[in-house]
């Protein structure tokens, strides 16, 4: 690649011109990316938490006094509680010291009994019948002892007796607490009160109150229930009667007979017809079946040679005719070996032969016979049954109609049966003394008197109140944060005043920055290298022109131009530092060095050269021309053509020349300067100057026509600003232990 030549404004190297290196714009040139902000800035929130410390902690320290305070100034609050334990499955037992359970609830039955328990502790009906038990009226404990001074002029003694009823009524109800544990059948009852005593009281008197309403309850309504039974089991008992006397009026008259009056599942048995009707299709079936079968096995083996048969093969005898035919077979092969067919033993042994085979054609012949035989006695018989079966049909069909209305009434009477069974059955629970029914509710444990109040409690309002704290000192901070509008980081320059940073210079003290000054390996130094590269990188190597200035005094700007100038010096280029401030001059105070009679003003005005007026025994390469008197008319000695022939006459005696201008805000000298400068650094010192102030002065400088080339943010605080001070500057120190 191939330098590119500058290209300047129409009147040189005056502002406004462009410089490229290598094809590329420099940083200070180039458009400032912002990168992606994150939804929360850490770092940010991290600083505005330092920065607010004090005010954080003051206002922790006064919220945990506020809570230890309220703590010991309230009145202590006692808590007494008692356990009732709940059976809602219910259960009974019976005369023999068995238990029998009731059938089991589902899970949503028993939260709703258990909390409809809880609600009933609760009611007002059950602090009435407290508050009767205890006396409640007349305890000051409860009512207080000034009571008796809110009565009403208009009340009589009985008005205010029931009023103070009432009133205790209500204390009880408002002090009382019921919970259900969970996965537990019990019920906690929980009464506070400053009276330790008095808690206690209440709350065993509650207990027994909601266990005696149990029994109560328990005993009115198995009071009311032996009534209503025994009405009903009059009126069914006459109503059964009835029925059984239609029932049996029919039957009679119809000629019904049944060997059961009831059948199973509350149904009338069969009757005579009916079961003979049974038996005779439970006859017809079977015999179809076997006639079904003899038929299809005669259909199998009619046209089967005899011989061929299973049945003739498997019999016994035709199987020992087989036998002894083999047995002559084998004698007559073995005597036709030696003789003819003439040898009378041979003659007598061929006629057992056919005599054999014609018993066994006989036998085969007969088994057939007696398949078939089988298949015709099977037809006949289902023949017969079939008839009488239709004469059996009849005669059910004419009695089925006339037990119709029979069922009906049988029904009718076996439902009145059962009712007066259950009528009967229910009533001796409930009656007879050998069945007695255990109670739902049962108390568990009672109360004692406490002994340490539950309120207030130091942990839990200590906590409320750090809670507190915290919450407030969060929104203290928040608005002191929103209100002071300052610079913390480098990017709140970049965000807010849209230059870029040339870099940042760590926080020194006063009494320690002419040590920091003179060492080269400090931190204040090198990170003043680190703004002079990024300098020298953005403008041309020779004859530049530059101008520091700020928004305010005291920013850092002079010590600034004079670290800088010292720094391009050490790099063996030939530096100039002007003091251009007319009015408070600073560079000869941070030196420490003896002023020469002659100065900036008196070589603009001719009256000293520029050789007369410098001071070269700072450093080599460095000459600095300092104010020796203050003029009268700096903005007009600033403003004058003078000013910019003295910058363009000595442009190219040296290699950098730095102005250090004063303040803008309020004074026309900076704006000035600008105009004549190739780029203006604006110094910022953090955590001090407002974004107002730092805009409207960057915004002067820009009408004018200055070249703002960045930022140099001073006095940074990386505490303040949320990062880590060692991890920004710990280069600084790098090789410094060898």
């Amino acid at each position: 690649m191939t330098n590119h030549p500058i290209v300047s404004s129409p009147e040189g190297r005056g502002p406004g011109r462009e410089v490229w290196v290598d094809g590329y714009l420099p940083p200070a040139y180039a458009e400032p990316q912002a990168p992606a902000s994150p939804m929360i800035d850490v770092a940010w929130l991290r600083g505005a938490v330092f920065r607010q410390r004090w005010l954080i902690v003051a206002t922790l320290i006064i919220a945990l006094l506020g809570g230890l305070v309220l703590t010991l100034l309230s009145t202590p609050v006692y808590e007494a509680r008692a356990s009732v334990r709940v059976s809602p499955f219910g259960s009974t037992w019976v005369s023999a010291g068995q238990e029998a359970t009731a059938p089991v609830k589902s899970n949503i039955e028993v939260r709703s009994f258990m909390k409809t328990q809880a609600t009933v502790v609760e009611s007002r009906k059950l602090a009435a019948v407290v508050a009767e038990n205890l006396n409640a009226a007349s305890r000051d404990a409860l009512l207080g002892a000034r009571v008796d001074e809110r009565r009403p002029p208009d009340r009589t003694d009985e008005q205010w007796a029931s009023d103070k009823q009432r009133m205790a009524v209500s204390a009880l109800k408002a002090n009382v607490n019921a919970t259900v544990p969970r996965d537990e059948l019990l019920v906690d009852i929980v009464f506070t009160s400053e009276d330790p005593a008095l808690a206690a009281e209440a709350v065993n008197a509650y207990a027994d109150a909601y266990v005696q309403s149990d029994t109560q309850r328990s005993v009115e309504g198995n009071a009311y229930a032996r009534e209503y039974l025994l009405e009903q089991i009059e009126v069914v008992r006459g109503q059964l009667a009835d029925a059984e006397k239609a029932s049996n009026a029919y039957a009679r008259g119809a000629g019904i007979v049944t060997p059961a009056t009831v059948g199973i599942n509350g149904e009338t048995g069969l009757t005579m017809t009916g079961a003979n009707l049974a038996n005779i299709n439970q006859t017809v079936a079977a015999a179809r079946a076997a006639r079904i079968s003899a038929e299809q096995k005669w259909r199998a083996v009619a046209d089967i040679p005899a011989e061929q048969l299973p049945e003739v093969q498997a019999n016994a005898a035709i199987q020992g005719l087989i036998g002894e035919k083999a047995k002559l077979s084998a004698e007559l092969s073995s005597l036709r070996e030696r003789y003819t067919d003439q040898f009378p033993e041979i003659v007598d042994i061929k006629s057992q032969l056919a005599l054999l085979d014609e018993q066994i054609a006989t036998t085969a012949a007969n088994i057939k016979a007696g398949i078939r035989n089988s298949f015709v006695i099977a037809e006949r018989q289902e023949r017969a049954l079939s008839s009488e079966l239709g004469s059996a049909t009849n005669d059910a069909l004419v009695e089925q109609d006339e037990k119709i209305e029979y069922t009906n009434l049988e029904r009718n009477a076996q439902s009145l049966r059962e009712q007066l069974s259950e009528l009967l059955t229910r009533y001796n629970q409930i009656s007879t003394a050998a069945n007695v029914q255990s109670g739902v509710l049962t108390l568990l444990d009672s109360a004692v008197v406490p002994r340490t109040p539950i309120k207030p409690s130091l942990t839990r309002n200590m906590i409320l109140a750090l809670v507190l704290g915290v919450a407030m000192a969060g929104g203290l901070a928040l608005v002191r944060e929103i209100f002071v509008d300052q610079f913390r980081r480098p990017e709140d320059v970049e965000d807010r005043l849209g230059i870029p940073v040339l870099g940042l210079t760590p926080y020194v003290r006063s009494d320690r920055i002419e040590g920091e000054e003179a060492n080269q390996f400090s931190s204040l130094v090198e990170a003043y290298a680190s703004i002079r590269s990024t300098i020298d990188f953005a403008l041309p190597r020779d004859g530049t022109v530059l101008q520091t200035t700020s928004s305010q005094a005291a920013e850092g700007k002079s010590t600034s131009s004079l670290i800088l100038a010292e720094l391009f010096a050490r790099l063996g280029r030939r530096t100039l530092l002007i003091d251009c401030d007319l009015r408070k001059p600073s560079i000869i105070p941070l030196l420490d060095i003896p002023a020469k009679e002659n100065g900036i003003a008196e070589v603009l005005l001719g009256e000293a050269t520029l050789e007369e007026a410098v001071i070269e025994s700072v450093h080599d390469n460095l000459h600095i021309l300092s104010v020796a008197q203050i003029p009268s008319n700096p903005v007009e000695l600033l403003s004058s053509s003078r000013f910019r022939d003295f910058i363009e006459a000595n442009r190219e005696k040296y290699s950098v020349i730095l102005i250090d201008s004063s303040p803008v805000l309020g004074l026309a000298d900076a704006p000035e300067i600008a105009q004549n400068v190739d780029a203006t650094i604006f110094v910022i010192e953090a955590n001090r100057i407002s974004v107002a102030q730092a805009r409207t002065a960057v915004q002067r400088i820009k009408k004018v026509g200055g070249n703002v080339i960045g930022a140099v943010l001073t006095k940074y605080r990386a505490l303040e600003a949320g990062s880590d001070y060692t991890y920004d500057y710990q280069y600084y120190q790098y090789g410094r232990d060898k």
